[in-house]
C-alpha cells in the first residue's frame, strides 16, 4: 500500500486527534506560560524554571511542543508561550559548568526552531552556543562524545561514558555546519554516530544504553551498563526509539547509507517487541513478565522514527514501518491519553526507567506524541 494512501486511509482518526491536541493544549499553553513543565502533580503542570532546575535535559520540550503547534495552527497562543519558554531557558547558560550534551533536546528545539521559523538572530545565537557546548565534550582520542559530567553520576568518573540518547542531540551538530559553514560540527557528529552505530546497535537491533569506552584510545569499550533499562544485556525501548529516530536523522542529514540501514534494523527489532503487547512499549524488550511496566514515550519517540524511515525506504518497506507508528499511536491513544481539563498533560503512563518512576505523564511523552501527528498530517517542517 503507498504511503498516501494508508495516510489516506486513517485521516479521520488524525484529523480528530489533531483537533483534540489543539483544543486541550490551546488552553494548557496560556495556563502553563510562565513554567517549563517536566510532569504534573495533581493534574497541574509542575516548574522546572528555577534555579538549577533550568538544567533539567528535558526542559526543551514544553517549548518545542508550543513550536509544533504553532507550525500545525498558527494561533498566537502556542508563539508566545514558546517564546517565553525560551526566554527562560538563558538561566541554564549562567551554569556553564554544569551544561550535559543534551543541549541539543534543550535548544534545538527551541531557540533553533525559532530561527528558523522566523529568523530570530538572538535564538540563532543561542542555537550555536549550545551547539559549541556540544562540540567541546567531544573525546578527540575516543572518538566519541561525553554524555554526562561527573557530578551527574554520584561522583563517579564518566568521562569515557556514552549514550545512546546523543544520537537525538547531534542534529543540532549538523545544523551548525550547514549554518556558519563549519565542516567540523557534522564531522563530529558523524563519528559519534559511527561509534553509536558499532557499540550500542548489536546485531539483532536491540541497543545498549551506556557503554564505557577507553579515553585514550578510539574503538575501545571498556564496559557496558544497564542504565535506565531492566540489566546490562536487555533492551531499553526508549533507548531503541533514540536510535531509531537518532540513525533516521542523522541519514536526512548526511545520507550516509549505513546510518539508514542501522535504523531500519533498530525499526524491525522495535516492531517485533512492540507488536507482542499490542503495540503498547514495555520499558524494557527483556524485562520480566511481572510485574509488567510500560512507557508511552518510547512509542511516542518510535513513531517519529518510523513516519520518516517510512517517507525514506521503497516503497515495498514503507507500509511496514508507516502501518507500525499507527498502531503505536492509536494503541497509546485509546489507551493512555487523557483528554480532560482536569489534567494539563496529554499522554500518560511514562515512565523514567524501569522500576523507578513508572506510569506517569512526561513532557516529551506530549512532545512526541504531537510530533508524529503533525507529521502524519503532512508538515515539511522537521524540528530536528
Amino acid at each position: 500500500m503507498h504511503y498516501a494512501t494508508l495516510i489516506k486511509n486513517n485521516k479521520d482518526w488524525i484529523d480528530r486527534v489533531w483537533r483534540k491536541l489543539d483544543e486541550k493544549l490551546s488552553r494548557v499553553a496560556v495556563k502553563s506560560r510562565n513554567k517549563i513543565p517536566y510532569t504534573t502533580i495533581n493534574g497541574v503542570h509542575d516548574d522546572r524554571s528555577q534555579g538549577e532546575g533550568i538544567l533539567m535535559w528535558t526542559n526543551g520540550f514544553w517549548g518545542g511542543l508550543m513550536w509544533q503547534m504553532y507550525i500545525g495552527t498558527k494561533k498566537d497562543c502556542y508563539k508566545q508561550t514558546a517564546e517565553e519558554s525560551e526566554k527562560m531557558l538563558d538561566g541554564a547558560f549562567h551554569y556553564t559548568k554544569s551544561l550535559h550534551h543534551d543541549v541539543g533536546f534543550m535548544w534545538h528545539l527551541t531557540s533553533g526552531v525559532n530561527y528558523r521559523l522566523t529568523g530570530n538572530v538572538a535564538s540563532k545565537n543561542r542555537n550555536l552556543l549550545a551547539a559549541m557546548s556540544l562540540m567541546s565534550r567531544y573525546n578527540v582520542d575516543g572518538e566519541f562524545i561525553r554524555c554526562w559530567n561527573d557530578d551527574a553520576w554520584n561522583g563517579e568518573n564518566v568521562a569515557g561514558w556514552t549514550i545512546i540518547d546523543c544520537m537525538m542531540n547531534i542534529p543540532l551538530l549538523y545544523w551548525a555546519s550547514k549554518e556558519i559553514g563549519d565542516a567540523r560540527f557534522a564531522k563530529i557528529a558523524m563519528r559519534h554516530a559511527d561509534m553509536s552505530m558499532h557499540d550500542h546497535v548489536r546485531a539483532d537491533g536491540s541497543v545498549n544504553h551506556i557503554v564505557v569506552h577507553d579515553t585514550e584510545k578510539a574503538n575501545v569499550v571498556l564496559d557496558v551498563k544497564k542504565g535506565q533499562g531492566y540489566a546490562e544485556n536487555s533492551c531499553w525501548s526508549r533507548g531503541s526509539g533514540w536510535a531509531l529516530y537518532g540513525f533516521v536523522l542523522s541519514y536526512i542529514h548526511t545520507k550516509k547509507k549505513e546510518y539508514l540501514e542501522t535504523a531500519k534494523k533498530v525499526a524491525e527489532h522495535f516492531i517485533r517487541e512492540t507488536e507482542k503487547t499490542n503495540w503498547l512499549p514495555r520499558v524494557d524488550f527483556c524485562q520480566p513478565e511481572e510485574p509488567i511496566y510500560y512507557d508511552s514515550t518510547a512509542g511516542a519517540i518510535a513513531a517519529c522514527g518510523l513516519i520518516e524511515l517510512a517517507k525514506i525506504v521503497e516503497e515495498t518497506e514503507s507500509e511496514k514501518f508507516l502501518s507500525a507508528a499507527l498502531n503505536i499511536l492509536r494503541a497509546m491513544e485509546k489507551n493512555w491519553c487523557d483528554w480532560t481539563d482536569e489534567e494539563d498533560s496529554i499522554l500518560q503512563m511514562g515512565s523514567l526507567m524501569y522500576g523507578k518512576d513508572n506510569h506517569m505523564p512526561i513532557i516529551y511523552g506530549d512532545y512526541f506524541f504531537a510530533e508524529a501527528i503533525l507529521k502524519l498530517k503532512g508538515t515539511d517542517f522537521l524540528a530536528w
